[in-house]
């Protein structure tokens, strides 16, 4: 009985967070340089701890809307997988976890506040002009 209880509850989660073919997210850079033309796998690379000195990749707390398009369409890997590859490079002492922020508006006003950081929003979001769209799910 219990476990059924589980399943279900568990699927409702499932169903109340799925990631519509209309959610779409832009990955954004602040540099006074000409922003980086960068491909899917080198913005993975980046967000999954790949060194780069001169972009720091900023991200959205687990259970933010924006992360989950993130995580499903340019990381390729579900929370969980995160969660526990970033617990391995914690413990190794290898990487580092990126400055998370919790809504938009701080989003932006990380970006704003740091060159060379780099950042996701919502695609439909409008962008203020030190912002530069350097990818695009969708």
């Amino acid at each position: 009985m219990i476990k059924h209880i589980l399943v279900a509850l568990l699927v409702s989660l499932v169903v109340n967070v799925k990631v519509n073919a209309s959610d779409e997210i832009v990955v954004v850079a602040h540099t006074l340089t000409s922003p980086p033309s960068l491909e899917k796998h080198e913005i993975r690379n980046l967000f999954m701890g790949g060194a780069s000195d001169k972009l720091t990749p900023v991200m959205f707390v687990p259970g933010v809307k924006e992360r989950l398009i993130f995580n499903t369409r340019v990381v390729g890997l579900t929370e969980s997988r995160i969660q526990s590859y970033w617990a391995q490079m914690r413990f190794s002492g290898r990487n580092h976890v990126p400055v998370e922020v919790e809504t938009v508006d701080d989003m932006l006003e990380y970006l704003l506040q740091h060159e060379g950081s780099v950042g996701y929003l919502p695609a439909d979001i409008s962008l203020p002009p030190q912002l530069t769209i350097i990818y695009k799910t969708g």
